[in-house]
């Protein structure tokens, strides 16, 4: 894992929707499953919420918050 993009996904906020200006790891888990079933947006924010899916679904979103500026 690159910690760069780690601290990319600590920091970066979801730039539309519902959750706009909200830090990604603060998006709730069903969001990121609803968007996987629709189609995730183009790079670099759909790869970067994939992989908060992931970090979300094994229980590790906690680890980004020591990250965030």
């Amino acid at each position: 894992m690159n910690p760069e993009l780690l601290k990319e996904l600590a920091n970066d906020k979801m730039p539309f929707g519902k959750y706009a200006g909200r830090y990604l790891s603060d998006v709730p888990i069903a969001y990121y499953v609803w968007m996987q079933n629709k189609g995730w947006p183009a790079a670099p924010l759909g790869p970067k919420m994939a992989l908060m899916l992931e970090i979300k679904h094994n229980g590790l979103s906690h680890l980004l918050k020591p990250l965030r500026r």
